[in-house]
This record gives C-alpha cells, sequence and structure tokens, in this order.
C-alpha cells in the first residue's frame, strides 16, 4: 500500500493537541429544577466543576479524526512496484496477433503504469510495436501528460498481423534522441520473438534507460495453421511455443454462419511445438464449412478461413471411347454427366487438358493409361491430392495399367446369361467404414459383368462396396496426397443397373465431397481480387482497413499478412479466396530475456484500490455517533429527534405525483441492474432510441421504464434491454419466472454484455462468463447468429451489419422458428454496447464514442435500433411475401 499524498500523514502529529482540547472542553452544565429555597437552608455550600469529557468519548473522536488524516493522504491498496527509473517514461506495448489473448490483462497493466506514472508526475509516451491499419510504421508518440496518454491507450488495438521488430527498433532510436534527460521503458510484450529484427529490437529498448519486462512466460499465443486436407477428413494444425507441460487444445470446425459442426482436440507433449486434431465429419457437412477457430480467447492466429479450395469440386470426364463418349443411354460418360450435373463443376476434353486446368476429381470411363507420358501425368496428379475415379470396361478389362487400386484378374467375370450357370448378383449393404455407410442399397439393382480383383489379405480394407457374394464392387487406395477408386462395372447399363439407380448419382456425390477443393482462377494470373471482408486482431470477419490492396491469385497464394494485405477474404462472392495470418509465417519462438531488464508477470496482482473514499466514510460514521452522543448528554436528543420527525412527515403530506400508467403508452424499458452508472446508460441509450424512433418512424414511444423482474409487471413493455455486468447477481426464482413467462408471451429481451468480444474486447471484462451462469438459468432456446436473410436485418432498415459502441461481435437469435409466437426471437444476444450509442445527455448530444466507425457506425447502431424496435411491435409482419417485390427493387435485384 502506498499515500498519494504522504505529507498529510504529518498531521497525525497533532492528535495529542487535539486530545488535550476535547478533554479540557467540559460539556454543557445540566439544569435541575430544584425544591423550595428553604429547603436549602442549613447546607453548606461546596463548590463544584462539570465533569471531564469521557474517556472512551475522547477516543471515538480522535479515531474519527486520525481516519479523516489517513483518507486525505489517499492511501492506495495493491499499488504495485515502482516504474523503473526516473524522467520521461516510454510505454511500448506489442499490438501484433500474438498479444491479442489476452489484450485485456495487458490493457490493464497498461492502465496501472499510467495510473503510477500519474502519481510521480511523470510524463508518458507510447509505442504500438506494429504497424497501423493505415500502413504507417511503429512510431513513438511525444511525450505528454498521462491524462493525454489515456485516450490513445483505449484506443490501441491487436491487430491481425505480426509486431514489425525492425521498424519498432528504429523507433526506439529516434525516441532516444528526443528525450531529454534519458528515460525508462515499461515493455508489455506477447513474449514471442516476432520474427527476425529481435536483437535489434532488444538491443534498443536496453539504451533507452532502465526496462522492466512484462510477459507471460507460461501461457504464449498459439498459431492455426493451414489444414490438410485429406481424402475422408480435415487434418487442423496447432503450432505453439514449447512449454514444459503437457496441454490439450481444441478446434471448433464451423460453418459460414457461424455454427459449430464438430469439435476437434489435438494434444500437445512436454515441448511439443506442433500439434495435429483430425476433423471428420460427413460430406454433406465438410462442404459447408467455412473456417477453423481455436476454442479459447478469441485471436486472429486463432482462426483459419476455409475457401474454395477445400470446397470447389471441379469434375473432369474421359472415356476410353471419345466419340461416343456422351452419347444418349449408351454412352461411357452419359450416366455420369446427369448424375454429377446439378451439384459440380464438369469439364470435358482429352486428358493434357483436363490436367492443364484445376480440377478436383478426375472420372475415367473404361481408359486406358497405354502411354507412358499420360501415365506419369496422372499419377503426378493423383500423388498432388487428386481424386481419381476409374469404371471397368471392355478395354481395362483386358489391358488393366498401373492406375489401379487393387490387381486384376485377366478378362471379366459373366454373371447370368446363356453361358454362364450364376445369376446376376445384387449389392451387399455398406459397411460401416465406407463413405457410402448409411445408403440405401436397391433390390432392383443387379451387376451382370465385372472384374475381379486378385485375392489377397489386403482386399477387404480396399473395399467400400460388395456384391451380396462377397466379391468386391467399388475398390480404393490412397496414393500420395489423393487416392485412386475403381467400379468394377461401367458406367453405364452395359454390365449393371447401378447406373439407372438413384443410388449410382449418391455415391458419386459421396465420392466427389471426398476429394479436395481447388482454388478459384488461373494461379498463373487472372485479375486482381479485392479484398472483401478482413479479419481484425481477435479473428472478427470486417470491413477492409484503409491500406488493404487487391492481389491476383498467385501474389495471393505467396502474401504474408500485413496492412497492406491483411489476412480476410479476397475476390467476388461467388469466387472468394482466404488469405490467412498462417500462410507464409514463421512458427512463433519463445523471446529472450532482455540483458539488464526486470522481468515481471502480466498478471497475478490484485488492482489497485483507493481506500481514501472508505476511510472518510468511516470517519463521518463515527462523526454523526459522535453527534448523537453529545445531544445524549446535553439532554437534547429528544428535541432533535421531533425535529427530524417533522421534517420527515411534511414532505411526505404533500401529494405525490402520480405515476404514469404504462398500459397508456409505448414504452421500452431496461432490467435495473443494481450499478448506477450501468443503469443510468441503459435509461440514456433507450432514451436516445425512442427520440429517434419518433423521428424517423410513426410509432410514438414514451420515456423508458426502469423495471425489476419478479416486482413489477412485465407484461406492458415490448422490449426489454438488458445489460449484463460481471459483478451482478443472478436474478432469483421469481425473477426467472416473471421473465420465462415474459418471452414464452410474445416479449423480447435483448441481452448486452456490452464489449465482451469485437472490437469491444477488454472493455467488459467477465461478461460472457456472467452470460453463461445466466443462460443455465434462464429458458433460452437454441441460438444462431443473426444474418441479413433474417426479418429483423430488414424489419425497417435493410441492414448488413449490427453494431452498437462497438462492432465485430456476433449478435445471436432464436435459430429454430416457433410459431406458437409467430417465429419471433423471444432473445436477442450481443456485445456491442448498444444503449452507449444510442445514448444522448441532457442537451441531446451523443456522450460516448463509438469505435472504430465514428459516425457511421453510430448511425447504423440507431438504424439497428429502430429494427429491433419495429420487430418488437410488428413481429413477423416484414417475412410475409406481400412485401418480397419491394425489398427486391430495394436490393436492386
Amino acid at each position: 500500500m502506498i499515500f498519494a499524498a504522504p505529507w498529510v500523514l504529518l498531521a497525525l502529529a497533532a492528535l495529542p493537541l487535539l486530545w488535550w482540547l476535547l478533554r479540557v472542553t467540559p460539556p454543557a452544565p445540566r439544569r435541575e429544577v430544584f425544591p423550595a429555597v428553604r429547603l436549602l437552608l442549613g447546607l453548606s455550600a461546596t463548590a463544584e466543576t462539570p465533569a471531564r469529557t469521557p474517556w472512551w468519548l475522547l477516543a471515538l473522536r480522535m479515531l474519527a479524526a486520525g481516519l479523516v488524516i489517513l483518507g486525505l493522504a489517499r492511501p492506495i491498496l495493491d499499488a504495485g512496484t515502482t516504474l523503473p527509473g526516473d524522467g520521461p517514461l516510454l510505454l511500448v506495448v506489442d499490438d501484433g496477433w500474438a498479444a491479442a489473448p489476452d489484450w485485456a490483462r495487458r490493457m490493464a497493466a497498461a492502465g496501472a503504469a499510467l495510473d503510477r506514472a500519474e502519481r510521480a508526475d511523470r510524463k508518458v509516451a507510447l509505442l504500438g510495436t506494429a504497424a497501423s491499419e493505415t500502413g504507417t510504421a511503429p512510431a513513438a508518440t511525444p511525450l505528454m501528460p498521462v491524462a493525454e496518454a489515456r485516450p490513445r491507450l483505449a484506443a490501441l488495438r491487436p491487430k491481425p498481423w505480426p509486431v514489425d521488430r525492425a521498424a519498432a527498433a528504429a523507433a526506439l532510436r529516434a525516441w532516444t534522441g528526443k528525450a531529454a534527460g534519458g528515460g525508462a521503458v515499461l515493455y508489455i510484450a506477447d513474449g514471442t520473438t516476432g520474427g527476425a529484427g529481435w536483437d535489434d529490437f532488444a538491443t534498443a529498448l536496453a539504451a533507452i534507460g532502465p526496462v522492466e519486462d512484462l510477459r507471460d512466460p507460461v501461457a504464449p499465443a498459439r498459431l492455426l495453421l493451414l489444414p490438410r486436407a485429406e481424402a475422408d477428413r480435415l487434418v487442423a494444425r496447432i503450432a505453439q511455443v514449447p512449454r514444459p507441460l503437457p496441454a490439450e487444445v481444441a478446434v471448433l470446425a464451423q460453418s459460414g454462419d457461424g455454427r459449430t459442426l464438430a469439435r476437434a482436440v489435438a494434444g500437445f507433449a512436454e515441448n511439443q511445438a506442433e500439434a495435429e486434431a483430425p476433423i471428420t465429419l460427413p460430406p454433406e457437412l465438410r462442404n459447408r464449412l467455412g473456417r477453423l477457430v481455436l476454442e479459447g480467447p478469441a485471436s486472429a492466429g486463432g482462426v483459419v478461413l476455409l475457401d474454395e479450395r477445400w470446397r470447389r469440386r471441379p469434375v473432369g470426364l474421359l472415356a476410353g471411347d471419345a466419340t461416343a463418349a456422351t452419347a444418349p443411354l449408351t454412352g461411357p460418360t452419359y450416366y455420369v454427366q446427369r448424375a454429377l450435373a446439378p451439384y459440380t463443376e464438369l469439364r470435358q476434353g482429352d486428358l493434357a487438358t483436363l490436367l492443364s486446368r484445376q480440377i478436383s476429381v478426375l472420372v475415367l470411363a473404361d481408359y486406358v493409361a497405354a502411354d507412358e507420358p499420360d501415365a506419369a501425368a496422372l499419377e503426378q496428379w493423383v500423388e498432388k491430392g487428386g481424386l481419381l475415379v476409374r469404371f471397368a470396361g471392355p478395354r481395362l478389362a483386358e489391358h488393366p495399367d498401373g492406375l489401379l487400386p487393387v490387381r486384376l484378374l485377366a478378362g471379366d467375370r459373366q454373371l447370368g446369361g446363356t453361358m454362364s450357370w450364376s445369376q446376376p448378383a445384387g449389392l451387399a449393404p455398406f459397411a460401416a467404414a465406407s463413405p457410402f455407410a448409411g445408403l440405401a442399397v436397391p433390390e432392383e439393382v443387379h451387376v451382370r459383368r465385372q472384374v475381379l480383383a486378385e485375392p489377397g489379405a489386403h482386399l477387404t480394407e480396399a473395399s467400400w462396396a460388395r456384391l451380396a457374394d462377397g466379391t468386391p464392387l467399388v475398390t480404393q487406395t490412397p496414393r500420395g496426397a489423393g487416392r485412386i477408386v475403381l467400379f468394377h462395372v461401367t458406367a453405364n447399363a452395359d454390365w449393371s443397373d447401378l447406373p439407372l439407380s438413384g443410388l449410382f448419382v449418391d455415391m458419386l456425390r459421396r465420392l466427389v465431397a471426398l476429394s479436395a477443393g481447388v482454388a478459384t482462377g488461373d494461379e498463373a494470373g487472372g485479375p486482381p481480387l479485392a479484398p472483401a471482408e478482413t479479419l481484425d486482431g481477435f479473428g472478427q470477419l470486417a470491413p477492409p482497413p484503409p491500406a488493404a490492396a487487391a492481389l491476383t491469385a498467385r501474389e495471393l497464394a505467396d502474401a504474408v499478412a500485413s496492412p497492406r494485405h491483411p489476412p480476410g477474404l479476397y475476390g467476388p462472392e461467388n469466387g472468394r479466396r482466404a488469405l490467412n495470418l498462417a500462410n507464409r509465417l514463421a512458427l512463433p519462438e519463445a523471446a529472450p530475456a532482455i540483458d539488464g531488464a526486470r522481468e515481471a508477470p502480466i498478471a497475478g496482482a490484485a488492482p489497485e484500490r483507493a481506500l481514501a473514499p472508505w476511510l472518510l466514510a468511516a470517519a463521518l460514521a463515527l462523526l454523526a455517533i459522535d453527534l448523537l452522543i453529545s445531544l445524549r448528554l446535553r439532554g437534547l436528543l429528544r428535541a432533535a429527534t421531533t425535529a427530524l420527525m417533522l421534517l420527515a412527515v411534511v414532505p411526505a403530506r404533500a401529494e405525490a405525483p402520480a405515476s404514469p400508467n404504462p398500459a397508456l403508452t409505448t414504452r421500452l424499458a431496461y432490467v435495473v441492474t443494481g450499478d448506477a452508472q450501468v443503469d443510468a446508460v441503459s435509461q440514456a441509450g433507450l432514451a436516445g432510441l425512442s427520440e429517434y424512433v419518433n423521428r424517423r418512424t410513426a410509432a410514438a414511444l414514451g420515456e423508458p421504464a426502469a423495471v425489476t423482474p419478479g416486482e413489477d409487471d412485465l407484461s406492458f413493455y415490448p422490449l426489454l434491454y438488458w445489460p449484463i455486468a460481471a459483478d451482478a447477481p443472478l436474478p432469483g426464482g421469481p425473477a426467472l419466472a416473471a421473465l420465462n413467462a415474459y418471452m414464452a408471451h410474445g416479449g423480447i429481451i435483448v441481452i448486452d454484455t456490452r464489449g465482451g468480444e469485437g472490437s469491444g474486447e477488454g472493455f467488459a471484462p467477465g461478461a460472457g462468463v456472467a452470460l453463461a451462469q445466466l443462460g443455465q438459468a434462464l429458458a433460452v432456446p437454441p441460438l444462431a447468429p443473426l444474418t441479413t436473410a433474417h426479418v429483423l436485418a430488414r424489419a425497417f432498415y435493410l441492414l448488413q451489419d449490427f453494431p452498437g459502441r462497438y462492432t465485430g461481435a456476433p449478435v445471436w437469435v432464436q435459430r429454430d422458428q416457433d410459431r406458437a409466437n409467430d417465429s419471433v426471437s423471444p432473445v436477442i444476444i450481443g456485445a456491442n454496447d448498444w444503449a452507449s450509442a444510442w445514448a444522448i445527455d441532457a442537451e441531446g448530444r451523443n456522450p460516448y464514442a463509438v469505435i472504430p466507425g465514428g459516425a457511421r457506425q453510430r448511425t447504423l447502431a440507431y438504424r439497428f435500433g429502430v429494427n429491433l424496435v419495429m420487430y418488437a411491435l410488428t413481429g413477423n409482419y416484414k417475412g410475409d411475401q406481400v412485401h418480397v417485390p419491394a425489398l427486391l427493387e430495394r436490393l436492386g435485384q
């Protein structure tokens, strides 16, 4: 504990004088009623003096005086260590991708450092080690008072690219020359070298003066690497700085709308730098994957966006008899083309033409790779990740080549007919390990002729489909990164009824889904791909920064994440390409210690607490007690009590104005949290939104109301705004029952964690945990991210984003439609702090800044608020088909 004004403690020396003054001051004489004077005759006159002040009353007053002195000295508990050196302070903060997971703790440590600098009356400068969104290199701010540095620190955000050690070292050397009288450095490190240039950066730090190095050596950031696509799964790869203890990391496979489709766990052994987590999904779900996310704190390093290389499946078709390949009903590729045309992009041509283009699957119908160049080109294509699907036929039966999953017996086997004793065979059910598992086998499908595989122990593992007699129908084998699959029948109806059935379509779709996707566009060039959406430091997609530039497909494959090329999605909507942070990025390495620096952990110390308010409050309480005791000793307590009662009764007799009837005026309401500041923001926010709605729409909203669930009737209010505070207690049983009944009968609750993620990350620590606890107690339906297809996005304005004071956090609404409530979501959950964006003060101004979009973002926040009100008042009205023509006209479609 320290004292911000220690000179005030000198007043403690005056306490003995105060004791003496209080002790020699007697209490006032007490008036007594004496009997008649004659009763006093004969009494001896003795001189008497009034009694002194009781010792316990003196002790009470001395204690109150001591508390006042201590309070004025401004004691601060858990003030931390002193800052290094003296003179100006340079606060260096690593703000690259590796700092995002524990950004809130870093900002808390930086804020505590500014508090210490302010008490020491030291000027500060701020330096972020990553390039800014505009592309400018790191540069230190001018020296300034702490009060001016606080807004700059609050505006600092982690970047979705690495730190620039070389540019930061140059900025440090430039600042050394400008700082008069030397200085000191407080370095809040991310624990990694950040690539090349660490030694130069550490030398430049130490050259300024004393250095305090704050870092977290136990939990450095992890980096999600580009996954590896295999035929039957996707393998996620994670890199980290080697740690002395084993750990497990979970990877979430999410769809484009944010739904988690799978969760895989990777295990790190002691001092292991990389780990893998295989993700196995049905083909239908794998094609819906939009990104992989590390479970835990949000970071751009924990997100990998999946583009068309993982989803797009162009298929090449080639037949041994090219002239009759697509002949109706008899052509070798006729049925394959009809089966895949609705689901894939089909390409035809000779082998050289097909392999020169980007294809995912190559279907060969009775085609024999007899030429050595053709066989070599096919094998090279398969080993790079291609899926080769082959169909048998007379040519392949007579001249099998080397690109087959199994060795074939000479000739073919005929089932049925005048020269055979056997009958056409049906299909056996698919095994659980087969990609065709779960498909129904039609009884009418029979095989009349097939090529046979050489018997062997490997045949069981290689078979994906069999006939009823056990002979293989479909065999496969991996070859390099790709796979070869063989149908032991023809692709037309000459040898079997399989191409005539719906099972044939399903089997081909399953095979295509197992393949690896390809990139769109021409890898050797093509038009530039403009940035569409880019990741921020917390891994949330947002509009691209000002410095972002377009890239060609080839440049994008070799690009390194930077302000000019931030990680994200590039190109048109129907051909997006992903640039990920892990692309061409070196694996994270632990940063060595800085020579002569004092190291300390970022977290672990309790936050600073000012004791002055508590001490002064205790002193006032003691003085109040002293006043009551003094009145009692003087005999004035009864008169003072009577006067206070009269003062209390007079206002009570005044007729209080009647509270407005909530049934007569439509009002928005907010849930009282008990935190005066949070409730004031809610009141101002709903007042600002109501005023905006009244100006822009035909709705007429009254002043917002404060409600306490369980005590107030909630049925009068169409919309409840509920800000979540981390330290707020969970509502009790009656309150939960009232809230659940409110939602069940058509009410809408907007739950706001006020900056739990997105651009507001770190401004509401603990709100996410409080929300999780609340979700367990409240009857919240299954949720899904709010998209532009939802009615809430077009209830009044057509919106693409739903920001508040912050942006980037997803908004969650009810996933499934509930016809009993007109398909209206009873709960809407977000973290963008909408009330602060809507709030207005007594003069009609907006007291809270919006980050980072300014006035445009505030306008969108108001528009989202209008949509909320209209959604609450009209329900699913805008989902009716009658509005579709007008909406399409507005959208320009």
